[in-house]
């Protein structure tokens, strides 16, 4: 089945083909016995906001199950708390703070990225200092790698290649009849009742 949110199914298999050499079966069987004896990081994610954040969290989540991270069905289970936020309509980001607060409040540990992200004034304006203090780090949208870099900080990856297995085409959001293509970001126009150029700069074409 494809992955649901705010977790996804973990599929672990592992090939194992008796080679010329005898004692090369050994030595697979150990290092199975090995990594599986390490329980795996667990991250909670929480992703809202329109199909182009949505992409951004599959490509957080692809990252992260590639390097043998496993996803949380509930926030106070995980390692840490990942939440995508949509900073474009105010129903948006109380929405996100909401999101925010039952991720601190539930666990603690609190990575914080997307549009709202953009503008962490908000969000410390929001939460008293000792709950702000737990947050662990805040990036805006297309931040791919200070989100990685700060799960890295947090909960250090367990990778085994033999075990970890990503799909070719990366964890998918979307049901298994469709998905989002991104291929530009933000708008080099500046109408005045829209803030996505604000929140995500100017037009900018993904390669």
């Amino acid at each position: 089945p494809e992955p649901e949110m705010p977790a996804t199914v973990d599929r672990r298999s592992l090939a194992c083909q008796r080679g010329p050499s005898l004692s090369a079966e050994p030595v697979l069987v150990r290092r199975m016995t090995d990594a599986s004896s390490r329980p795996a990081p667990k991250i909670s994610f929480v992703s809202l906001g329109c199909p182009k954040a949505l992409v951004d969290s599959e490509r957080i989540i692809t990252a992260l199950r590639s390097e043998g991270y496993e996803l949380a069905r509930k926030h106070d289970g995980a390692d840490a708390v990942i939440v995508n936020t949509c900073g474009f309509l105010d129903s948006a980001k109380a929405e996100s703070l909401q999101a925010i607060g039952a991720a601190l409040k539930e666990n603690g540990r609190v990575i914080v990225t997307g549009c709202m992200g953009a503008e962490p004034e908000q969000i410390r304006a929001a939460f008293p200092e000792k709950d702000f203090s737990n947050l662990l780090a805040i990036t805006g949208p297309q931040a791919y790698e200070s989100v990685i870099g700060a799960v890295h900080q947090a909960v250090p990856p367990a990778h085994d290649p033999f075990l970890d297995l990503v799909p070719p085409q990366g964890v998918k959001l979307t049901p298994r009849h469709y998905a989002y293509l991104k291929i530009s970001e933000g708008c080099n126009n500046r109408c005045t009742f829209c803030i996505i150029p604000k929140l995500r700069g100017d037009l900018v074409s993904r390669p």
